[in-house]
């Protein structure tokens, strides 16, 4: 969930992404309480506010550090795919 957010993040621009509970769970390929599971996870560790249809990025360099190694990769080929 933390990569995918970041993902979101990087094309919208914004630290408040309008995301519903059930679309981020199928963008997961999960089921609504594993994507609430996590949600809560990282709410309490203080990466993310998630509240009904939004979450809000509150530490980005926490978010990414969250994740594994895939993220930073995705992101140096979009970036080269878009500011080439």
């Amino acid at each position: 969930m933390a990569r995918w957010l970041l993902m979101a993040w990087d094309r919208v621009g914004s630290n408040v992404l309008p995301l519903t509970h059930e679309f981020l769970a199928e963008m997961l390929g999960a089921c609504c309480s594993t994507a609430t599971l996590a949600a809560g996870a990282l709410q309490r560790a203080g990466l993310i506010e998630y509240s009904r249809g939004r979450v809000k990025i509150l530490d980005g360099a926490g978010l990414a550090k969250s994740t594994c190694e895939c993220y930073a990769i995705t992101k140096r080929q979009f970036e080269r795919c878009v500011f080439a």
